[in-house]
């Protein structure tokens, strides 16, 4: 029998964690430091790792990440997540209020919040404990993201105070701006393209299948809505703060981010001052949400079909300003794509002084007309990288000289070349342009490719400057002693390296195939190819129409994989990797069956009992072929909920036969 003192200290321990982490991630006022913070965290690890009967499901030690998700479960709303009426001008906020006038005759208050650019969340829980995280979906069902929402420090899993025993709670999740900068940094030092803005950054963290990484993103929360308390508040605003007691991280009315009103006039003071301030904000905003107060005016407000009458959005209008393009300079990625960048005349833009923006490719300047020394009107709005929409032409100098795109490399001034049906130039000198193969390094070494630790940017450039290597493959021909004479490389860092080299031997084939960096083949097309070719040698052998069959590639990136493997010196790279004893093959799953032989079957919409993921495979397992869109071709379509109403038409023209979930299931199921 376990000792009760051990039983005891596990609960204090978890409970003094779960105050220490609202004190420091709600409050921002710890009581404790890191350390003494950390110290704790470990003696309760201990513990639940010793007894892992004791171990409670929302212990602090679970927002580590960790579990591996196969599929997102559809849950069904308890409350519809619909969306808000939107509106831009003040007239029409004013003309919200007198449709509101016409129904209510007693007195009533407005609640003003943010309307935080983030992902709508609803949070489920009894008796004081985190038990489901839904996304809004399509506002009727959404996906259970519980496990990665566990992650996010300002969620809270173990309530306090005196709180119902099942409600749900509502709010956003959003990235900070100085985390999704800081993880733009990281994408940019490793070659890949950058997240275009929080918002989308956000949800896409929401979606990945390891909490682990959910986790390093630094996701926070704000909060405001409680649902299934009926009777125990008397509106929205008092709702808010008692959430706060309870441990959420809510919108408060010392930091302004809501604020509870008496009249239009008030809501247009609010609106007026985040348009002015919300820049300085830590987060994205792209308006303010204006609610009616009282839980029983809502009431006999009532809804539309989409939206609640009781409550609107005032969205922001993007900001824009001018400025003068000084000049334009090019950039080298890694797959050698010709990026042409404008420097500005410095001007303030959303809070942050702006000098460049990107013109993406030769077209955009073309359609533009931009010359240098043009004045040109620059917007951030949502997105965090600024980008020129327009030249004011009545400005232009005469003596501007139309723009000419270069012809060779900036770099190592090879001629450029530019591909049939493609916007961007690109360096073919992929061997000797120093970005080319500095930035291919860079890739192969990071974390979601092969994950080699004690390869940073300053020791690639010494390994480089010092010939010890001049692709990836030298990485695994490295000598420990010459290693040594590097500047900064101790005996320890050059152990870690070495290390970190022979552990990514194991590092799967489908990553493997990430990192030879082909273009345009990303994380989820390599997944896609390695499951259709199960090693190197069936891919490099692959025909363009063969290559075309496999889920999310379509003609481009069939070009983009046989020019690949149609250059010797990729050919000699795959061999040398394979010497080094990297993982080039898969394991090929056997068939359940070949009912579905020659078959193809495209999936639409969502179902009950598995994935579409998983539908996939039970396709592929039976002998089929995965069909990405409907045509002639195909031979049936596995028909679930919420699909969309073109697709179910052009099946039906086309005379495709239509499966549910359980006739597809009783198909593969016959002997």
């Amino acid at each position: 029998m376990v000792d009760s003192s051990i039983q005891s200290r596990i609960r204090l321990l978890t409970r003094e964690l779960h105050e220490h982490n609202h004190r420091y991630y709600i409050e921002n006022n710890p009581q404790i430091s890191d350390f003494e913070f950390d110290m704790l965290l470990k003696e309760l690890q201990d513990l639940e790792e010793k007894y892992p009967e004791l171990s409670f499901e929302n212990s602090p030690t679970k927002r580590v990440g960790g579990d591996l998700t196969k599929k997102f479960e559809v849950v069904e709303h308890k409350f519809p997540m619909l969306s808000l009426s939107n509106t831009y001008s003040e007239e029409e906020i004013r003309e919200w209020e007198e449709r509101i006038k016409k129904t209510i005759e007693q007195p009533y208050q407005f609640v003003c919040e943010l309307k935080y650019d983030g992902v709508a969340i609803g949070l489920r829980y009894e008796n004081g404990n985190l038990t489901k995280a839904v996304t809004r979906g399509d506002g009727v069902k959404g996906e259970n993201v519980t496990a990665n929402v566990r992650t996010i420090k300002s969620v809270p899993l173990v309530l306090k105070g005196d709180f119902p025993a099942e409600f749900e709670i509502r709010g956003e999740i959003v990235l900070p701006k100085s985390k999704f900068e800081e993880l733009n940094k990281e994408r940019e030092a490793q070659g890949e393209p950058l997240f275009a803005n929080p918002r989308n950054t956000a949800a896409g963290t929401l979606k990945l299948q390891d909490s682990r990484v959910v986790a390093d993103r630094g996701l926070t929360s704000y909060l405001y809505g409680v649902y299934g308390v009926s009777g125990l508040f008397n509106g929205h605003y008092e709702s808010v703060v008692q959430a706060g007691e309870w441990g959420f991280q809510v919108p408060t009315k010392k930091n302004n981010y809501i604020s509870l009103v008496t009249s239009i006039e008030g809501v247009l003071e609010f609106i007026s001052f985040w348009d002015e301030h919300r820049h300085a904000l830590p987060f994205d905003i792209d308006g303010v949400v204006v609610k009616v107060n009282e839980y029983a005016i809502q009431d006999e407000l009532g809804f539309t079909a989409k939206s609640p009458r009781w409550a609107i959005a005032y969205k922001f209008k993007a900001q824009q300003v001018e400025t003068i393009v000084e000049s334009i300079d090019f950039q080298v990625g890694r797959t050698g794509a010709i990026t042409p960048v404008a420097n500005l005349k410095p001007i303030s833009l959303g809070g942050t002084t702006v000098k460049r923006a990107s013109l993406h490719n030769a077209d955009q300047i073309e359609k533009l007309g931009l010359r240098i020394g043009d004045t040109v009107k620059v917007e951030k709005g949502g997105e965090i990288i600024p980008k020129i929409i327009g030249v004011s032409i009545e400005k232009r100098k005469i003596e501007a000289a139309v723009f000419s795109f270069i012809t060779n490399c900036p770099e190592c001034n090879a001629e450029l070349v530019r591909h049939d049906g493609e916007a961007q130039h690109y360096c073919p000198n992929e061997k000797e342009c120093p970005p080319q193969v500095r930035g291919k390094i860079e890739h192969f070494i990071s974390r979601k490719a092969m994950n080699i630790d004690g390869l940073g940017g300053e020791t690639i450039e010494a390994l480089l400057k010092n010939e010890l290597i001049s692709s990836v493959s030298d990485l695994y021909l490295l000598d420990r002693l010459k290693l040594l004479e590097l500047e900064r490389m101790a005996e320890k860092s050059v152990d870690n390296l070495l290390k970190a080299l022979e552990d990514s031997k194991a590092i799967p084939y489908e990553r493997v195939l990430f990192a030879l960096g082909i273009r345009h083949v990303g994380e989820t097309v390599a997944k896609k190819l390695v499951k259709h070719f199960s090693s190197i040698e069936k891919l490099q052998n692959a025909s363009y129409d063969e290559l075309l069959e496999v889920d999310e590639v379509g003609e481009k990136i069939a070009q983009s994989i046989r020019m690949y493997f149609q250059k010797e010196e990729n050919l000699i790279l795959v061999e040398a990797l394979k010497k080094a004893d990297l993982q080039f093959s898969s394991v090929e799953k056997q068939n359940i069956s070949n009912i579905l032989a020659n078959k193809i079957v495209v999936v639409s919409g969502t179902f009950q009992s598995f994935s579409r993921e998983e539908l996939k495979e039970l396709i592929e397992l039976n002998g089929g072929k995965n069909g990405s869109s409907i045509s002639k071709k195909t031979d049936f379509l596995i028909a679930g909920e919420n699909m969309g109403p073109a697709k179910l038409k052009q099946a039906t023209e086309l005379n495709i036969q239509l499966l549910n979930e359980d006739e597809f299931i009783k198909l593969i199921s016959q002997k």
